[in-house]
């Protein structure tokens, strides 16, 4: 038991943040459980975005969560699921900022030595 008003503070915060993590790992391993149960596009997108939520919060390292994800990836192909594509509007924004930078980045003049 902390005696100190800071320990016990942080005993709080420690109570309250592991109470959150644990939530957030239900959350994580309940959408793994309807994709398994049931794999379609809703439930990969609800699992992989379960799997970023806890990068964002530091609860998972990044290359944990891309292991994870391809995981649930090859499952989902194994299944016979149909992946959506990103959208062609994405594409389309792409190719629209590439020529934006194009024009704005015109080729440079040397300069005259003297």
């Amino acid at each position: 038991m902390p005696i100190i008003k800071s320990a016990k503070k942080a005993a709080r915060q420690a109570e309250k943040r592991t109470e959150h993590n644990v939530e957030i790992k239900k959350a994580i391993k309940a959408a793994l459980k309807a994709f398994k149960a049931n794999p379609t596009p809703e439930t990969l997108a609800k699992a992989q975005s379960e799997y970023d939520k806890a990068v964002k919060k530091d609860l998972l390292k990044k290359n944990t969560a891309a292991r994870r994800k391809a995981k649930l990836h090859d499952i989902a192909k194994k299944a016979g699921v149909k992946l959506e594509k990103k959208a062609a509007k994405s594409a389309a924004a792409k190719t629209t900022a590439k020529k934006a930078a194009a024009k704005t980045t015109a080729p440079k003049a040397k300069a005259a030595k003297k």
